[in-house]
C-alpha cells in the first residue's frame, strides 16, 4: 500500500479519536463502563500522531495496515455505542445495564484484537510513546480478559423497584446513580420515556409500567427534596401564568381535546372513546383522520398513551381528565325481559331456536355499550362460548360474532378469556366458515388488546390458521388475520411463533403485489417481526431489499416508514446488506426519504444512510 494511503489510514484514525474525545460526558448507569472505554482511546491518540507525522512516518507491514484498518472498524462501532448509551431514556439504558455491558466487552475485545496485529514495538516512535501504547493495550488485554460488571447494587435496587417492594432509600440511590435528582433531569427523562413509546409504537410495553412506576416514584422523591430549585424566577413566573402546552400525541384529533379514555381503531389512529364512539354512532365506517375504511369498529384501549398522559399532567400539574366510567345501563336503552328469553333458548331451546337467539344476541350486542353491559351481565358468554362447538355452522358463526362484539366492552374481554373461550375460537379459526374464521380473528385481535392475552393466544395456537387466513381469506378475512397478527406480535415470544409458523414468505407475496391492497398490513407486520433476531433472519432470507428500495420509494408515508424501519434492522450489523443497498442505487431514495419523511422514516433513512457511507469509507480504504 502506497504511503499516501497509509497516510489517509492514520488520518482517519486521529479524526475518530477526537470526534470520540469528544462526546459529552455519560450520566447514566453505564457511565463506568462509558469513562473507561473513552479514556483508554483517548490514550490511542498519541500513537497514531506520531505515526502520521511526516518526518517519523514509516512503512507499514500488511499485518500492520490489516490491524489499523480492522481498529477503524472497531472504533466506529465504539463510537456508536458510546453515542447510542449517552441517548434516551436512563431508566431504560439502567434495565438494558447487562445488555449494554455485553456490547462494551465485545467492542473492547475488538480493540484488543486490531491492537495485538500492529507491531507498534518495531516503529520508530518516542519512548514515552512506546510506553504510552504499551500500557493501554495491557489496559485492553485486561478488559478482553475480565467483562465489566454492572453495578450490583444497582441490580438490586432494580430488582426491588420490579417486585414492587421499593423504599425511600433505594429511590434515593437509583435517583443518584441514574441521575435523574434535579426537576429538569426529570423533565428530561418523562419526554424520552414519551419519544420513546411514541416513536416505536409501544415498545417495549413489558417494561414501561416499570419505568414509569420509577419515574414517579423518583418525581416524588425530588420534589420533596428540593420542589423548584432549579426552576428559574422567570420559569417560574411564566409557569405560574401560562397552562403548559399540551402535547400533539395527548390530543383526540376530533375534538382536539387531551384525551382521558383513549382508544385505537383498526386503522392504529387513537382517539378519545366518546369522540370516536360519536363518529362511528353516526354511521360512519371511515378513519376521521386517515380516511381508510375501518376494518372493524372494535375499540381498543391506549393503556401505553394513558399512562403517559397520567405522567405528563402529573409532571406539569395539570389535573388528570377524569374518564366517563358510567356502564351505559340506561333502561330504554336495554331491554333486560328481551335478553333473559334470549338465554332461555340457549340454554333450554332445539337446534333452530339457539341458532335464531344467537343470531339476536350478536345484533343487540352490535347496536349500543348498553347491550353488551346488559348481555354479559345476564350469563350470555359461557352459553355462547359453548356454541362455539356446534356442529351447525351459522350457530357457530353467530355465536362467535356476538362474542366479538361482546368484546368491545373492556370488562367482557375478562370474562371471555376466564371461561375458557380462547382454545374455543382458535378452534372456530382453524375450521369454521368463511365468516366463521373471520370473525374469530377478529375476535382474537380484540381480546389481544389486553397484554396477557397476547401471551394465552399465541400459546393456543392461533397464529398458524391466522396466516392460513391472511393467505386464503377474502380480502377482509386477510385484514381480520392481518391486525389479528401485529397485534400479537407485539409480545416477543409470538414474533418467534409467527416466523417459525412461516409467516415472511406470505408477508413476502403481499407485499409484492401491490393489487392485492395488503401492502400497508405486510410492512407493519414485518417492521414488528424485523426488531426480533430470528424474525430479521427470516427477512434477510428473503431477498426483500428491492421491493423495500422501490416501496420507499413509491409508498405512503406509513409504508415508506415501515420500509424503512425494516432496512435499518436487516442492515444494521449486515455487510451483505449493505452492499446490496448500495448495488441498488438505495442511497439517493433514503435521502430523499431522509429530507421529506415522517421524523421516524427520517431517524431510520439516515441511520441506514450512515451505515451505507461508513462501509464505503471502510471499502475505499481497503482498496476494495
Amino acid at each position: 500500500m502506497a504511503s499516501k494511503e497509509e497516510g489517509d489510514i492514520l488520518s482517519q484514525l486521529v479524526d475518530l479519536v477526537k470526534v470520540i474525545s469528544g462526546l459529552p460526558d455519560c450520566r447514566n448507569a453505564s457511565r463506568k463502563m462509558y469513562g473507561n472505554l473513552m479514556r483508554r482511546i483517548k490514550l490511542l491518540s498519541p500513537l497514531f500522531e506520531e505515526l502520521k507525522d511526516g518526518e517519523k512516518q514509516q512503512k507499514l507491514d500488511e499485518g500492520d495496515l490489516k490491524g489499523f484498518n480492522d481498529l477503524i472498524i472497531a472504533l466506529n462501532m465504539a463510537l456508536e455505542l458510546l453515542k447510542s448509551v449517552n441517548d434516551g431514556s436512563k431508566i431504560f439504558q439502567a434495565l438494558q445495564i447487562e445488555k449494554t455491558a455485553g456490547k462494551f466487552h465485545v467492542v473492547t475485545s475488538q480493540i484488543e484484537e486490531a491492537l495485538s496485529q500492529i507491531h507498534y514495538e518495531s516503529f520508530e516512535l518516542s519512548e514515552e510513546v512506546h510506553e504510552q501504547i504499551e500500557l493501554v493495550h495491557a489496559q485492553f488485554k485486561r478488559a478482553k480478559g475480565r467483562m465489566d460488571s454492572p453495578d450490583l447494587q444497582l441490580q438490586i435496587d432494580l430488582a426491588k423497584v420490579s417486585s414492587g417492594e421499593i423504599d425511600t432509600e433505594t429511590v434515593i440511590r437509583l435517583s443518584e446513580k441514574l441521575c435523574l435528582t434535579t426537576v429538569n433531569d426529570l423533565k428530561r427523562e418523562s419526554l424520552a420515556i414519551h419519544d420513546m413509546v411514541i416513536s416505536t409504537g409501544g415498545y417495549p410495553e413489558d417494561r414501561f409500567a416499570m419505568m414509569s412506576f420509577l419515574l414517579k416514584k423518583i418525581k416524588d422523591c425530588v420534589m420533596l427534596g428540593n420542589p423548584e430549585d432549579d426552576i428559574s424566577e422567570g420559569e417560574k413566573s411564566v409557569m405560574r401564568h401560562r397552562s403548559p402546552v399540551i402535547p400533539d400525541d395527548f390530543r383526540c384529533p376530533i375534538s382536539l381535546e387531551l384525551m382521558k379514555d383513549p382508544v385505537i381503531v383498526s386503522t392504529g389512529q387513537t382517539y378519545e372513546r366518546s369522540s370516536i364512539q360519536k363518529w362511528l354512532d353516526a354511521g360512519h365506517k371511515t378513519c376521521p383522520k386517515t380516511q381508510q375504511t375501518l376494518l372493524h369498529t372494535a375499540l381498543t384501549p391506549n393503556y401505553v398513551l394513558k399512562s403517559l398522559i397520567a405522567l405528563w399532567c402529573e409532571s406539569n400539574g395539570v389535573e388528570l381528565p377524569k374518564a366517563n366510567n358510567k356502564a351505559g345501563r340506561s333502561g330504554a336503552e336495554c331491554d333486560r325481559t328481551v335478553i333473559g328469553s334470549l338465554l332461555q333458548k340457549l340454554v333450554i331451546g332445539d337446534s333452530d331456536e339457539q341458532r335464531s337467539a344467537a343470531g339476536e344476541l350478536r345484533l343487540l350486542a352490535k347496536r349500543n355499550a348498553d347491550n353488551r353491559v346488559c348481555i354479559a351481565e345476564a350469563g350470555a358468554i359461557p352459553l355462547l362460548v359453548e356454541l362455539l362447538s356446534s356442529r351447525d355452522g351459522r350457530t357457530q358463526e353467530h355465536a362467535v360474532t356476538a362474542l366479538l362484539n361482546l368484546s368491545i366492552n373492556d370488562a367482557n374481554k375478562g370474562v371471555i378469556v376466564n371461561v375458557g373461550a380462547i382454545p374455543e375460537i382458535v378452534d372456530v379459526l382453524k375450521n369454521g366458515s368463511t365468516e366463521a374464521r373471520e370473525n374469530a380473528a377478529a375476535t382474537l385481535f380484540s381480546l389481544s388488546s389486553v397484554d396477557e392475552n397476547k401471551v394465552a393466544i399465541g400459546a393456543a395456537g392461533a397464529i398458524p390458521p391466522l396466516i392460513d387466513l391472511l393467505q386464503e381469506g377474502t380480502p377482509r378475512g386477510k385484514k381480520d388475520a392481518a391486525t389479528a397478527i401485529f397485534n400479537l406480535c407485539i409480545y416477543q415470544g409470538n414474533k418467534v411463533r409467527a416466523v417459525r409458523a412461516g409467516i415472511v414468505a406470505p408477508l413476502m407475496r403481499l407485499l409484492k403485489d401491490a393489487s392485492g391492497g395488503m401492502m400497508d398490513e405486510a410492512l407493519a407486520i414485518l417492521a414488528i417481526l424485523a426488531s426480533h433476531h430470528e424474525g430479521k433472519m427470516a427477512i434477510a432470507e428473503a431477498e426483500p431489499m428491492g421491493v423495500l428500495v422501490e416501496v420507499i420509494r413509491t409508498g405512503s408515508a406509513r409504508n415508506r416508514e415501515n420500509g424503512s424501519a425494516v432496512l435499518w434492522s436487516l442492515c444494521a450489523g449486515d455487510v451483505r446488506c449493505l452492499k446490496i443497498m448500495k448495488e441498488l442505487g438505495a442511497e439517493e431514495v433514503l435521502k430523499e426519504l431522509s429530507e421529506n419523511g415522517t421524523d421516524r422514516a427520517k431517524r431510520k433513512a439516515g441511520s441506514v444512510l450512515e451505515l451505507l457511507q461508513r462501509i464505503e469509507s471502510v471499502e475505499t480504504t481497503l482498496g476494495l
